[in-house]
């Protein structure tokens, strides 16, 4: 025990910080890192080096190479540096290297080195040049502030939306602040400068001076600034040496530290864990590492190397050429276990199970001890707890054992909390392989999550390792391994030296039909590669017709794309296709395009009536299609024309396209509706009214009504309209017009063709009794009931069911006798039918 607390350096009474070496650094560095740009990741993330060459005026001639490594010194990429003289490098949250030139325009590498994008930080940087440059991350993203050589600064608070912003002017700035940073308040990104012994925060739209609180006297000028991890907190190192340390609003003290070192140090930064009362600062110079905070003395650290800071959430990295280390506050629960003399719950159950290999009796007093305390719980909590804050394997497995141990004595322990430690220090060890170099602790990984963890490791190419993970942890499957395969194949289509059917084959063998895979996405890089086959290959293995037709359309595939749409059998996608082709191709390529298509063709023809009747015309002269071609011109005659002279000359255009359609009746139809419309003509001429666009039906009826009896019946011969159908419009336009005469008369002309049992229906549907009356006597017997029935004569109409012997004219009748009014003729029909059955 007193040998794992060698390296635990107190801080004051309250805290301990320790620093144990991640990596053996192999990288085979050929600059100092004093002689580079540097910038490293958080998270365990990827280091970048850019050799510094501007600043020297004789190697103006030599350019720089770009290599990024990982945490470990793994090479990941190296390219020779071709662009303009760089200010500053810096890693995005989506580990996206952004390096920040001297005429404001910031490249973007991905973590192999490929280029992505660049954008400008505006014209007034490109005209004053870039001085200095920070890249920063808040929760909107990352973001690239840049003082100017005009000693002005503009910043993008998220560099994947990029909306710049110009701070105001620092009034009587003639030379660049000695130090300064960038803050996130209240969600919005500011400036804190130094000039001299102020200080100016600057916001979107005011700079105003700020004073910390409770600062000591004596400050000309402040060296360094530091600001926290979260952005809580922020630290000013002074040229009287003396290190501030409070809140960001600079409205709280929190400590001050004299380190009687008054030279500028190189890096300054935070190193405290969430939620820990003690608040530390790192400051580095040349050779000296200094750990300061709420206490009188510091502790120190000698460099043997020229070394790097990166600032961590729990903690702070430190790599040199030759190795990679963590300085970080002792955790609690690892306090509790393993400081000296320790009689925490978690320290006893270690020494219980440790005794009880050992095959000692000690153990059980150890137990017995905790039992009677009731800390046994406690003590198996605090050692999963202190075991997920260990980096080495082995001390991870005697705190596990011992929290395993005490689990046995407990009745109802929950399971899940020794079950996850279990799982994510398994993940945890995986990937600090040196191999892989993500040295992430415990704290991190759970404010990372594993989703992210996943991403990094599919940007790094490690797709087998991300697909264990996936599989041991039990991750859904659309969340996991079918979003990792589905990265794979998009790397797999980039490699160009292998034929595009042996790529397709291996990603179809491969991916399968695994659920959440979309090959339309992979075809979509696939082109973007300028692999188009490749792309026509993985799309027939996409089962969705909607993912495929968008992409076959970018591609200019549009005949295959139709095609695919049709098969689909959704008719919106068959139309975008067919939108589109129209576009893209002249009007004889389209129209052919569609006779090879007849389902398209139809689609179109419908789009057509409703949007393009002149395209529908020329389709159907194209087709010789008569039969359609002469209904068009008949709802073109009524759709378009307001003349009765172009009406009849679109339907005589229809009739001669029936004629040549063979379809003779519909062609005499067309003719007879043109003699129609000319004789309503006439008739509006001569007699007034409204006549037009009136069916025959209903011309005769006007006709008849408004007295034109003769008129009427000399359009009825002229149209042979049937004497039935005469009769009946005329009986109903004269009762309509209640001209009980004038349709006695006309009863009375001749023999109905129709019967007069209509005359009783419509005189009883004007509630004219008495008329009715007059028609009934002379509807022939076999309606005759019916008649008397409709007029109410309901014991007349019984004498005649009875005379008739009818079993359906007496079921009539009798459903027409009511109440006791009817009770006789009722019972009369009844004693009828008894008498019909006896005979």
């Amino acid at each position: 025990m007193d040998c794992y607390t060698a390296n635990w350096n107190p801080l004051g009474d309250s805290a301990f910080y320790r620093k144990y070496e991640l990596y053996s650094m192999d990288w085979d560095l050929k600059e100092e890192l004093k002689d580079c740009l540097v910038a490293a990741a958080p998270y365990g993330g990827p280091i970048a080096l850019l050799r510094n060459c501007w600043r020297k005026e004789k190697a103006a001639s030599v350019r720089p190479v770009l290599e990024m490594y990982s945490a470990s010194g793994m090479p990941l990429a190296s390219l020779l540096w071709k662009s303009g003289p760089v200010v500053a490098l810096g890693w995005s949250a989506e580990e996206e290297l952004l390096c920040v030139q001297e005429d404001g325009a910031v490249l973007v590498y991905g973590l192999h080195g490929d280029f992505r994008r660049h954008f400008s930080m505006g014209n007034e940087v490109l005209q004053n040049r870039v001085l200095d440059a920070r890249i920063f991350h808040t929760e909107f993203g990352s973001g690239v502030a840049i003082l100017t050589g005009a000693y002005r600064f503009t910043l993008s608070a998220n560099v994947g939306d990029l909306k710049l912003r110009r701070m105001p002017e620092v009034p009587g700035l003639q030379s660049a602040p000695s130090c300064w940073t960038t803050l996130c308040h209240e969600r919005v990104a500011h400036i804190l400068l130094a000039v001299g012994p102020d200080l100016y925060l600057l916001d979107h739209a005011t700079c105003s001076a700020v004073t910390p609180a409770g600062l000591a006297p004596g400050v000309s000028s402040f060296l360094q600034m530091a600001v926290s991890f979260t952005y809580r907190y922020l630290a000013l190192f002074t040229d009287t040496g003396y290190i501030w340390m409070g809140t960001a609003s600079l409205k709280e003290k929190l400590c001050e530290f004299n380190c009687n070192i008054r030279a500028p140090p190189k890096q300054m930064v935070w190193c405290s864990r969430p939620r820990s009362k003690e608040k530390a600062v790192v400051v580095a110079w040349e050779r000296r590492l200094m750990v300061v905070g709420n206490a009188p003395e510091s502790i120190q650290f000698v460099l043997d190397e020229d070394s790097y800071l990166v600032p961590e959430l729990d903690g702070v990295r430190i790599f040199s050429r030759s190795t990679h280390e963590f300085l970080h506050e002792v955790p609690v629960a690892s306090e509790e276990i393993f400081k000296i003399a320790s009689m925490a719950p978690g320290a006893l159950l270690l020494e219980a199970q440790k005794e009880y290999e050992k095959e000692s009796q000690k153990a059980d007093e150890y137990l017995r001890e905790i039992q009677e305390l009731g800390q046994l719980i406690q003590a198996v909590q605090q050692c999963i707890e202190a075991a997920g804050h260990e980096h080495q394997p082995d001390m991870q497995k005697r705190l596990l054992r011992a929290a395993s141990f005490g689990k046995c004595f407990l009745d109802r322990f929950p399971p899940d909390s020794f079950v996850h430690m279990c799982q994510d220090l398994r993940v945890l060890n995986a990937i600090r392989d040196y191999h892989i170099g993500i040295p992430l602790t415990y704290t991190q990984y759970k404010q990372l999550t594993i989703q992210v963890l996943l991403d990094r490791l599919v940007l790094r190419r490690l797709y087998p390792l991300a697909i264990q993970i996936c599989e041991y942890l039990r991750l859904p499957e659309v969340q996991g391994v079918s979003r990792i395969l589905a990265h794979w194949a998009c790397y797999k289509v980039q490699q160009k030296d292998v034929s595009d059917e042996d790529v397709a084959r291996a990603i179809n063998q491969k991916l399968g039909d695994t659920p959440g895979v979309s090959y339309s996405d992979i075809a979509a890089r696939a082109y973007g590669c300028g692999r188009a086959e490749l792309a026509i290959k993985l799309l027939e293995y996409e089962p969705r017709s909607g993912e495929q037709v968008p992409l076959l359309l970018k591609m200019k595939r549009s005949k295959l794309a139709l095609s695919k749409a049709i098969e689909s059998g959704d008719t919106d996608l068959v139309f975008t296709v067919l939108l589109h082709l129209k576009n893209e191709l002249n009007r004889g390529d389209f129209f052919m395009t569609l006779r090879n298509q007849p389902m398209a063709l139809s689609l179109y023809r419908q789009f057509c009536k409703h949007q393009e009747l002149d395209t529908l015309k020329d389709l159907y002269n194209q087709d010789d299609n008569h039969q359609e071609l002469g209904s068009f011109h008949i709802r073109a005659s009524y759709a378009a024309e307001e003349r009765i002279e172009g009406r009849v000359a679109a339907l005589q255009t229809a009739a001669d396209a029936f004629y040549k359609a063979k379809n003779e009746f519909a062609a005499k139809a067309t003719e007879d509706q043109m003699r129609l419309l000319r004789l309503q003509r006439r008739l509006e001429d001569e007699l007034g009214g409204r006549f037009l666009d009136l069916s025959l039906h209903d011309t005769v009826t006007t006709l008849i009504l408004g007295g034109h009896n003769k008129r009427a019946e000399q359009l009825a011969r002229d149209f042979r309209i049937p004497d039935k159908r005469l009769w009946w419009l005329k009986l109903s336009a004269l009762a309509d017009l209640e001209e009980w005469e004038e349709l006695e008369k006309f009863s009375k002309s001749k023999k109905s063709p129709i019967g007069y049992l209509p005359f009783v229906e419509i005189c009883m549907k004007q509630h004219n009794k008495h008329e009715a009356k007059k028609y009934a006597s002379r509807v022939g017997p076999e309606q005759k009931v019916k008649a008397l029935l409709l007029v109410g004569d309901v014991a007349q109409a019984a004498d005649v069911a009875i005379e008739h012997r009818n079993e359906t004219e007496l079921s009539l009748v009798l459903s027409h006798c009511t109440g006791t009014t009817d009770g006789a003729i009722a019972d009369k029909i009844q004693r009828a039918r008894a008498q019909a059955q006896k005979k």
